[in-house]
């Protein structure tokens, strides 16, 4: 009758014996302590002509085997594979007791809850709604007196139907356990799959868990079944423990630990449970809690604290920007006085020092605001926020779950969006997973932060903070309305239930802040030295190549023949075949410059570079482009910065960068490039309002592309996010510049 195998599965205390004695009728002794139920007990019970066998496994806090009566109820529930566990639960003590319940969730054995010692809670002045503790978890909660046999024939009915006809619970919550642990669990858990070590008798992920909480007797198994993966799997633990070590001074085994009890602390907390009269003492989370998330409290110190956070970078990092702004035009200046006139110094002034410096300088302003994050993410608060945040998401079709994918892409500033679209696999629902994915794009990651930076600083250098906070919130708001015009059209689809972790309030390490804020900032800084170092000598050579045809410069020879013929008082100091940096050299009498300022050596070398970037392959894709984006108010150069941006957005600036320093001769190639700007007729508030929004909206960088194809599972979502993304940003731009003018806003 094997099939028919019902386990009685709960902690110590909970009234599991006691129901076992109200179902079989046996006569078991009742104590008031743990162990009583260390060997295995069984019974049977004929319920409507239908025979249910009934085993009393010993009670325990987890399925970890660190003692005898865990190894035998582990042993029950992975070898004998019972139709339904009957999870008794101390309805007095949930927080405590639900810790095993998602321990049986994560087996994959369908589970009913047996909410046990009802008549203890309402007596300690609790309420408990069974009815949305059910839907939360999605599976059947059955309220239970187990001592007097109240809730008993429901019990039965419900485990009859159960195990009669395989109608289990199909997806109990998985818990996601952090943005350190979750990378390590999903690959260990395809490497078991792959594999197939154990899968005949526990799910592959259940597998991994084991290894992550050391569980001696899983290690040992595997060491003998599969001794090179279960040493690959041992070294992904090693790493993982060392990184949590050194950042949060924790281990594997806690941090999953922290992450189960927080979600059930959230689960409590989000209308399954309700106290009529408080308690005498609140634990000081409770108390923190009761400030931070508070309803109308809540998103005013969330708006704050966000607020502070780049008001903090903004502040802070402004005297390291102009240092390192000071530093690469200084090497700039270096390696032009070391060099002659060419390809090679143009390249790398031009190309390099321009390019990839002009990102490299808004470092500070990424650290900084990596190290707000890091500090939020680490003292626990990002969760409470995502908690608050549930009844908006909800509103606009999307999950509580995808606030985490949201921050992790850049919800706020600072994020990245691949991993905020691998982020997404903690959501059951492929049509809100498909749309937070879609919409992950919006988020203001860490490769737009030198865009805005630049911007902000050159047009809207008196209120950097506040507009940060603005675009924050749109993006958020674009979001949320591009996420809800999916759902009520492709992506229809009923929302599932939100729960969320709800970690314990930490006062994050110094060393740990100091790591994840180091660890963020290199790969942004191995990027700039790989990927857009690349892409900066591609668009310099596009910036360069085809060089201007013989006759063009030949115009611009004698335009600076005749300029140093008439200042040399009709005498021609230079020849033909002199270079224009040569002519360079002869300086004009102050009197004539001043009354002929435009015929100048220096504005007729100026033209000349101009010249050439127009006729480059770059400046005529985007003079074409013109025709087009004339109504959002962009130039051809522009154009081409928002071309390279595809490749990734800081590419935006460092094109910008390279395309106006080929145009400055003399004392403006010191120039910082936001003074370039603001000092140009082509730009004004307005444009620099404009190509931010177009930046946060238009095509996600190619990885984050590639990264949601293969998370969609197919490249037709992918070529979607391209398409629609920039037709929105094309979209909200024109209309944002065309009201802007006829207004006369920013102009």
């Amino acid at each position: 009758m094997s099939d028919d195998l019902i386990a009685l599965a709960g902690n110590p205390n909970s009234g599991k014996t006691s129901l076992f004695n109200a179902i079989t009728g046996a006569r078991q002794h009742v104590a008031n302590y743990p162990g009583v139920t260390v060997e295995r007990k069984e019974g049977y019970y004929a319920y409507n002509g239908y025979n249910l066998h009934i085993v009393d496994l010993p009670g325990t806090y987890s399925l970890t085997a660190y003692s005898p009566e865990e190894l035998v109820a582990r042993e029950v529930l992975t070898t004998e594979r019972p139709r339904v566990v009957i999870n008794i639960v101390d309805a007095s003590n949930l927080d405590r007791n639900l810790y095993l319940t998602l321990q049986l969730f994560e087996l994959g054995i369908p589970v009913i809850i047996a909410l046990n010692m009802m008549d203890v809670a309402e007596g300690r002045g609790m309420e408990i709604d069974a009815a949305e503790l059910s839907r939360k978890l999605n599976v059947p909660v059955v309220p239970t007196v187990a001592r007097v046999g109240r809730g008993k024939e429901e019990l039965l009915a419900v485990a009859a139907r159960i195990a009669k006809e395989g109608a289990g619970s199909s997806a109990p919550p998985q818990i996601p356990y952090g943005p350190d642990i979750d990378p390590v669990l999903a690959e260990m858990e395809a490497k078991i799959s792959s594999a197939g070590l154990f899968t005949d008798l526990y799910p592959a992920r259940w597998t991994a868990l084991k290894y992550l909480e050391a569980d001696e007797e899983i290690v040992v198994k595997g060491r003998a079944a599969a001794p090179e993966l279960s040493a690959e799997l041992e070294k992904m633990v090693e790493k993982v423990a060392e990184h949590l070590r050194k950042t949060l001074d924790s281990y594997p085994e806690g941090i999953i630990a922290d992450y189960r009890y927080g979600f059930i602390s959230g689960l409590l907390k989000s209308g399954v449970l309700k106290q009529k009269h408080e308690a005498d003492r609140l634990y000081l989370s409770d108390r923190i809690d009761r400030v931070l998330t508070h309803r109308l409290a809540g998103p005013a110190i969330m708006a704050l604290i966000i607020y502070g956070l780049y008001y903090f970078a903004f502040t802070g990092s402004d005297a390291p920007v102009r240092w390192l702004q000071g530093g690469f035009a200084a090497l700039g200046r270096l390696i032009e006085s070391s060099l002659g006139p060419g390809l090679l110094r143009s390249l790398l002034v031009r190309g390099i020092i321009d390019g990839v410096g002009g990102i490299l300088a808004f470092i500070p302003i990424i650290i900084f605001i990596f190290l707000g994050i890091a500090f939020l993410e680490d003292s626990g608060y990002l969760a409470r926020a995502a908690f608050m945040l549930d009844r908006v998401f909800r509103t606009f079709g999307l999950h509580g779950n995808s606030f985490m994918a949201y921050i992790v892409g850049g919800g706020i500033a600072g994020g990245c969006g691949v991993p905020g679209v691998m982020a997404t696999r903690t959501l059951r629902s492929s049509n809100e997973r498909l749309a937070t994915m879609l919409t992950i794009g919006y988020m203001n990651c860490g490769a737009k932060l030198p865009v805005y930076a630049l911007l902000i600083g050159a047009f809207f250098a008196k209120d950097k903070a506040q507009m940060m906070m603005l675009l924050t919130l749109i993006s958020w708001s674009m979001a949320f309305l591009v996420a809800r015009v999916l759902r009520s059209t492709v992506l229809r689809g009923p929302n599932t239930p939100f729960l969320l972790e709800l970690p314990p309030y930490r006062l994050p390490t110094v060393r740990g802040l100091v790591i994840h804020t180091w660890e963020r900032a290199w790969l942004y800084v191995r990027k700039a030295g790989t990927v857009l170092l690349a892409v900066s000598i591609l668009f310099w050579a596009l910036m360069n190549f085809p060089r201007l045809p013989a006759s063009k410069k030949a115009a611009f020879d004698a335009q600076r023949r005749a300029l140093t013929t008439e200042l040399a008082g009709g005498a021609n100091p230079t020849s033909a075949s002199a270079t224009p940096a040569q002519n360079n050299r002869i300086k004009s009498p102050p009197a004539q410059q001043a009354g002929n300022p435009a015929g100048s050596l220096e504005k007729i070398n100026a033209a000349e570079a101009r010249e050439a970037l127009r006729y480059s392959v770059a400046g005529r894709l985007g003079i074409a482009l013109e025709h087009i984006t004339r109504y959002c108010g962009f130039d051809w150069r522009t154009n081409v910065a928002l071309v390279g941006g595809v490749a990734g957005k800081e590419i935006v600036v460092s094109v910008l960068s390279t395309a106006y320093s080929m145009g400055r001769t003399g004392h403006q190639k010191d120039t910082p490039l936001g003074a370039v700007l603001a000092a140009d007729p082509a730009w004004n508030p307005l444009v620099a309002f404009t190509m931010i929004l177009f930046t946060m909206l238009y095509v996600p960088c190619v990885v984050s592309v590639v990264c949601l194809a293969k998370e969609a599972g197919s490249w037709r979502w992918a070529l979607f996010s391209v398409v629609f993304n920039t037709t929105v940003a094309f979209t909200v731009a024109v209309l944002v510049y065309q009201v802007g003018r006829l207004l006369g806003i920013g102009i």
